[in-house]
């Protein structure tokens, strides 16, 4: 018999591609587990933003962890509705951030933003150091949800997720 549960546990424990210290489950990806009347499993993930180009990893290592597991039926669909939010990231996956050396993002804005051209003035803290004093050097990182920044302080350069 097929177990929503035992599904769950596997799935959770599948790596992201481009944050590998953080699990599908820390990232807040997963959307739900189904298994119908003929043990077909079906895992529902929301990706990071829509044209995220490690959608197809993503997929393929749930197929290939289920399949090890035993589980030969399972079908990976998208879900762009709601939309992921950083705020989805656990406790865990904010810590396990900070504690490679990226900049973890804040809380999202429950206001509306006024439309600038400007990148928005951010106070993210330095991963290594802790201090405030950081500047923007890029508006986009390794992948496109991340930042890259300077600590004034220590000089580090660090990763910094955007809050989406």
């Amino acid at each position: 018999m097929v177990s929503v549960e035992r599904v769950m546990a596997i799935a959770a424990e599948v790596p992201d591609p481009e944050l590998p210290m953080l699990t599908l489950a820390d990232l807040g990806i997963l959307r739900s587990i189904e298994i119908d009347e003929e043990q077909r499993v079906q895992v529902t993930i929301t990706p990071t933003y829509s044209g995220c180009p490690a959608l197809e990893t993503m997929r393929a290592d749930l197929r290939h962890r289920l399949h090890e597991a035993g589980y030969r039926d399972v079908e990976v669909r998208i879900a762009l509705s709601p939309a992921w939010s950083t705020d989805w990231i656990t406790e865990r996956g904010l810590r396990k951030l900070a504690e490679h050396g990226i900049a973890p993002p804040g809380p999202r804005r429950a206001t509306p933003i006024t439309l600038s051209l400007d990148p928005p003035p951010a106070v993210v803290p330095c991963p290594r150091c802790g201090a405030t004093a950081t500047t923007e050097l890029s508006r986009f990182g390794a992948t496109a949800c991340t930042a890259l920044r300077r600590c004034t302080a220590c000089q580090e350069p660090f990763a910094h997720v955007k809050a989406i």
